[in-house]
C-alpha cells in the first residue's frame, strides 16, 4: 500500500492542475468573447474594458509570483482552493457592473487575485515535482485543460451570450468557480510536503539567478509572447466582428482556439522533453510571424478563420516549457519563484499588449498598426530564442 502511495498522490495532482486550469482557461478568455455588446449596452469605448483586462493582467501577474513562492513552501491545496474561491465572486460579480470602476474592481483586482493563485505556476510547480522525468509531457497534460476549458466553457457561454445576453455568462461563471473551489478543498490532500520528488540538476541560488544573462533572456521571450497572447485573446472576437462574421461564429472561432491549443501544448511538451524547449518555442514564433503577415495581407473571412485557429495551435506552446527552462538552467529550489517571475512579466506585457490593441482600434477604427507590432515582436523572439539556445551550448561546453 505504501507504494502505491506516489502514484495515486501524482495523479491526484494532475488531475487538480488540470481541473483548476479547465476553468481558469474558459473563464480568463470570457470578457474577449462579451468585450464589443458589454461595452455597447453601455456605451463605452473598448479602451474602458480594455483598462480593466490590463488591470487584470498586471494583478494576476503578479499574483503568479506570490503564488509561486508560496508554492516551493506551503499547501498546495490552500493556494489554488483560495485562488478559485476568489474568481468566484469576482467573475460573477461582473454580472452587476454599472460603471468602469466596477470591472476595474471586480475583473481586474479580484478576479486577478483569484487567477494569478489558482494558475499554471503553482500547478507548474506541483506537476514537475512529482513527474520530474517528463516535466514537459506531464505539464501540457495539465496544461491541456485550458485548452479544452476554452473550447467547453467559451462555446456553452457563446449560446448564453447569445440567447440570453451578457450578464447571464458571468453568472455562470462565478457559479462554476465556486464549484470548482469546493472540489479543491474536498479532494486535493496533499500538503506542505507536495512534489517532494528528487531533481540530479544543481540548484542555483536565487540572487545568482538575476545575475546570469540567460534568465533575462528568458524573461524577454516571455514578455513578447505574452504581449501577442492577450492582445489576441482579447480583440479576437472583437476583430472577426467587424470582419462580419456572425456572433455565434466568432464566439466558437475563440472556442475552437482552445482546442488548436490543445495539440500544440501537448506537441510541445513532448517535443520538449526529447529535444529541449529551444526548438519549440521557436516554431511558435516562426508560425505567428506568418500569420500575423497573412492578416495584414487580406482579411476574408478564411483568413480571419484561419488566423484565429492557427494562432491558437501556438496559445500554449511555450506555458509548458517554462517550468522547463528553468529547472534545466537552475534547478529546482526556486522552482515556483522563479517560474513565477517569468509568467509574471509574461502576463504584464500580456496587459499592455491588451491595452495597445484597444486603444489603437480607439484612435484607428482598426488593427493594422497593432498587427505590425506582432509581425515585428515574432521575428524578435525568433532572434531572442535563438540566442537562448546559443548560450546553453557554451555553458555546457565548459569544462
Amino acid at each position: 500500500m505504501t507504494g502505491q502511495r506516489p502514484i495515486l498522490f501524482g495523479g491526484a495532482a494532475l488531475a487538480s492542475g488540470f481541473l483548476v486550469l479547465f476553468v481558469s482557461g474558459g473563464s480568463r478568455q470570457a470578457i474577449g468573447l462579451v468585450l464589443k455588446p458589454m461595452a455597447e449596452s453601455f456605451g463605452w469605448e473598448r479602451g474602458a474594458l480594455g483598462a480593466a483586462v490590463a488591470l487584470f493582467l498586471v494583478v494576476s501577474a503578479v499574483g503568479m509570483f506570490v503564488a509561486g513562492s508560496l508554492a516551493d513552501r506551503f499547501s498546495l491545496r490552500a493556494i489554488l482552493g483560495g485562488g478559485i474561491a476568489f474568481c468566484a465572486v469576482g467573475i460573477g460579480g461582473m454580472s452587476l457592473v454599472a460603471e468602469p470602476w466596477h470591472a476595474l474592481l471586480l475583473y481586474g483586482l479580484i478576479f486577478g487575485i483569484g487567477a494569478g493563485a489558482a494558475s499554471v505556476t503553482p500547478v507548474g510547480v506541483m506537476v514537475t515535482r512529482r513527474y520530474p522525468g517528463r516535466a514537459g509531457l506531464a505539464n501540457a497534460a495539465a496544461i491541456a485543460g485550458m485548452g479544452l476549458g476554452q473550447l467547453a466553457i467559451i462555446a456553452a457561454l457563446a449560446v448564453i451570450l447569445a440567447g440570453e445576453g451578457w450578464q447571464p455568462v458571468f453568472l455562470a461563471l462565478g457559479a462554476l468557480n465556486l464549484v470548482v473551489a469546493l472540489l479543491i478543498f474536498r479532494f486535493l490532500r496533499e500538503g506542505i510536503h507536495l512534489g517532494s520528488a528528487p531533481y540530479l540538476g544543481a540548484d542555483t541560488p536565487f540572487g545568482k539567478v538575476l545575475a546570469q544573462p540567460y534568465f533575462w533572456l528568458l524573461v524577454a521571450v516571455y514578455a513578447l509572447c505574452g504581449f501577442q497572447d492577450f492582445f489576441v485573446a482579447t480583440h479576437v472576437v472583437a476583430f472577426a466582428l467587424d470582419q462580419g462574421l456572425g456572433a455565434l461564429l466568432s464566439g466558437n472561432l475563440l472556442a475552437f482556439m482552445g482546442l488548436a491549443g490543445l495539440l500544440g501544448v501537448l506537441a510541445s511538451g513532448a517535443w520538449s522533453d526529447k529535444r529541449g524547449p529551444i526548438p519549440p518555442a521557436i516554431a511558435c514564433f516562426a508560425l505567428r510571424a506568418a500569420l500575423f503577415v497573412l492578416i495584414l495581407s487580406t482579411r476574408d473571412p478564411g483568413a480571419v478563420a484561419s488566423f484565429a485557429l492557427l494562432y491558437g495551435v501556438t496559445f500554449w506552446v511555450t506555458a509548458p516549457l517554462t517550468v522547463v527552462f528553468v529547472r534545466d538552467a537552475f534547478g529546482v529550489r526556486h522552482l515556483g519563484a522563479l517560474s513565477g517571475f517569468v509568467t509574471m512579466i509574461h502576463h504584464i506585457c500580456g496587459g499592455l499588449g491588451a491595452w495597445m490593441g484597444a486603444a489603437h482600434f480607439d484612435t484607428d477604427g482598426d488593427y493594422d498598426l497593432t498587427f505590425a507590432i506582432m509581425a515585428v515582436c515574432s521575428l524578435a523572439g525568433i532572434l531572442l530564442t535563438a540566442l537562448m539556445g546559443r548560450r546553453q551550448a557554451l555553458e555546457l561546453r565548459k569544462p
